[in-house]
């Protein structure tokens, strides 16, 4: 078995409140970082990249450059997601880690938040990280995620004050943004290993969700989740820990994954089968086909 990419919640602590998130209702937790060295050991075997993240932001911990060393140190590359709020000349240091694959910033954040801070003043930083990876020919690539597309164009006023910006920062032709937008996923080149991606707005998966139906996941698959606390979870949308597979601070890695539960999980979806309530609710998995994305 091995998985694409593992989801490692170092802390499920991002300081902001985004709309098209759901409610955190667990305690705040960071994960220790003799846990995380733990952690790392058992997912090596497993797959060669682990995402710092679920719900939290990595960027808020003081000592992410330690984790980054316990990363490489197991031979695991490294994708960190953030809100791209905590992205000051100090935090950003850690970015230039040689253990970074990919630095994901969702760019949404900014809309969907009440801060008192200028959307100038939020793209500086973010804007200053693509300019420092350029001069210093970086191999790791930035993300800049805009999953805000809808059909009714809801986000039509915030994405053209961004694409003017873009444009105007990375010398491209005026209005050539929009033009290349299919309204589905896709990704934009801004510049050398910087990309502009686009994605729908989706719906978290939740118990009070209606009834979905069976279909396939990567969940087990290609992907699965260590929430800060130490639970097992098949992949990264089950923040809450419904789908708790076992706890890697009670056992190991390779015991839960041949539990009864994950195997009804991935038996489950090899058949198009959602042996679970919560995948049986969750709408995101209608953008998979069997082996990919649609």
């Amino acid at each position: 078995m091995k998985f694409s990419r593992a989801y490692v919640e170092i802390t499920n602590v991002c300081g902001l409140s985004c709309s098209f998130c759901p409610p955190k209702t667990k305690p705040s937790t960071t994960m220790e970082l003799p846990f995380f060295k733990k952690v790392v050991e058992e997912l090596s075997p497993y797959t060669d990249e682990i995402a710092l993240h679920v719900m939290g932001d990595p960027m808020v911990l003081s000592t992410l450059n330690e984790y980054l060393d316990i990363a490489q140190s197991s031979g695991l590359k490294v994708m960190i997601t953030t809100s791209g709020f905590y992205l000051d000349s100090i935090r950003r240091k850690p970015l230039f880690h040689p253990s970074l694959r990919q630095i994901n910033i969702s760019l949404n954040s900014f809309n969907k938040n009440s801060v008192s801070r200028t959307f100038e003043s939020y793209m500086e930083p973010i804007l200053e990280l693509c300019d420092e990876k350029l001069s210093t020919n970086s191999d790791f690539f930035i993300n800049l995620r805009l999953w805000n597309l809808d059909d009714e164009r809801s986000e039509s006023a915030f994405n053209e004050r961004l694409f003017d910006l873009l444009e105007s920062h990375f010398d491209l032709p005026e209005g050539m943004i929009a033009s290349l937008i299919s309204g589905e996923r896709q990704s934009i080149r801004l510049a050398s290993k910087i990309l502009l991606h686009f994605d729908r707005y989706f719906e978290w998966p939740n118990l009070e969700n209606a009834i979905v139906g069976d279909g396939y996941c990567q969940g087990l698959s290609k992907q699965i989740g260590i929430l800060s606390d130490g639970r097992v979870v098949p992949c990264c949308l089950d923040s809450e820990g419904i789908m708790e597979l076992g706890n890697l601070r009670e056992t190991n890695l390779g015991k839960i994954l041949t539990s009864k539960r994950s195997s009804a999980i991935t038996d489950g979806f090899s058949k198009g089968i959602c042996s679970e309530e919560l995948c049986q609710k969750c709408s995101y998995k209608e953008r998979f086909v069997k082996g990919g994305i649609q």
